[in-house]
């Protein structure tokens, strides 16, 4: 049906209707700009709204990054202070004359504060520093490896010929024993208190035997070894008399090796006493008779008297104090007992 039809008119017809509408009004184009005016307005506030919040947005994402470059610094500072803790051995730059310092405290081990690595670089530096008049050692120590006692002890004696002006005392506070008196007999003296506890001299090794327990618990051993003695000591088999009298070969050598070296150190100020190399142990002043130590002492009393200079600076390396954390919870204790358990090991005790 067209529009002619239907009653419409066409749209050139509307047009023209729409064309003779009367104008607007005045008070129409003025209400029209206000409308206009208030709507600008308001889309202005939004705009500011919109640009406040950003701008906060902005300012937020600042701070976070501020507080978390803040952070990360301080865990950085914190694990450095942790790795390389400050005091102690940073004494050492003073250019006052002094008596240097050196701590050998609990088991002489690689893995330990008193390793060879540690004690050797100590001294180290307290040789070389132009200030230190003298080396005292202040030793509390059960002992442990030979082999690394027998590096501190010809360290010692090394630096001491390169630096004859400079001595070497020991002194022994709770105990010297073993692979510590090792290290005390490199001195050119050893003073202790009357209580302490020095010497042992003697050569330790030891395990256990799980066969009957392997047995009774119905597990069978089974160990593929290429060459006869590889096996050699092992605490799920049955022990050999071969084993064992090659391993006290061992020992007797070890033990051989710690007497000459005791024997060099302290000369002819020991006593002819045969028990000194059996393993005892003896007080201070029991060490004293027998020519284990020159006297009775503690280490500001050789300073001051003996060196002529009470001034101490420690050398000693310091432990971190993460590691202290670690082993004050036990893990340390735990670890030794897995040691004892598992290996069979030897220690000058």
């Amino acid at each position: 049906m067209s529009d002619w039809e239907s009653g419409n008119r066409p749209g050139w017809e509307q047009q023209e209707s729409s064309a003779a509408r009367p104008p607007e009004s005045a008070a129409d184009r003025k209400a029209a700009a206000k409308a206009e005016k208030e709507a600008s307005k308001e889309w202005k506030l939004v705009e500011k709204l919109v640009m406040s919040l950003q701008a906060e947005q902005r300012k937020s994402r600042r701070w976070g990054i501020f507080f978390k470059l803040l952070t990360f610094a301080y865990l950085i500072g914190l694990l450095l202070f942790i790795q390389f803790p400050i005091g102690g051995a940073l004494d050492s730059a003073t250019g006052d004359a002094h008596t240097a310092l050196i701590e050998v405290n609990g088991t002489i081990a690689a893995d330990q504060p008193a390793s060879a690595d540690n004690l050797v670089g100590a001294l180290r530096r307290a040789f070389e520093a132009k200030s230190s008049e003298a080396v005292l050692l202040r030793i509390n120590s059960p002992g442990g490896s030979p082999v690394q006692s027998g590096y501190v002890y010809d360290e010692i004696k090394r630096l001491r010929a390169l630096h004859p002006d400079k001595k070497v005392y020991a002194v022994i506070a709770d105990i010297g024993a073993s692979g510590a008196y090792y290290i005390a007999a490199a001195a050119d003296e050893i003073y202790a208190d009357k209580a302490s506890l020095v010497g042992s001299i003697g050569v330790i090794s030891g395990g256990f035997g799980f066969t009957d327990a392997l047995g009774r618990l119905g597990v069978e051993r089974r160990l593929y070894t290429a060459g006869e003695n590889k096996a050699f000591l092992d605490p799920f088999s049955p022990e050999q008399e071969s084993d064992v009298a090659f391993w006290q070969e061992v020992l007797e050598t070890t033990h051989n090796q710690f007497i000459d070296q005791v024997r060099k150190g302290r000369g002819d100020r020991l006593v002819d006493d045969e028990r000194l190399f059996s393993g005892l142990i003896w007080s201070g002043e029991q060490a004293e008779g027998l020519g284990l130590i020159d006297g009775l002492g503690s280490a500001s009393w050789v300073a001051r008297e003996l060196v002529g200079n009470d001034k101490l600076v420690d050398y000693s390396p310091r432990q971190s104090t993460l590691r202290q954390l670690v082993d004050q919870l036990g893990v340390s204790v735990g670890r030794a007992v897995g040691d004892m358990l598992v290996q069979s090991r030897y220690e000058l005790r």
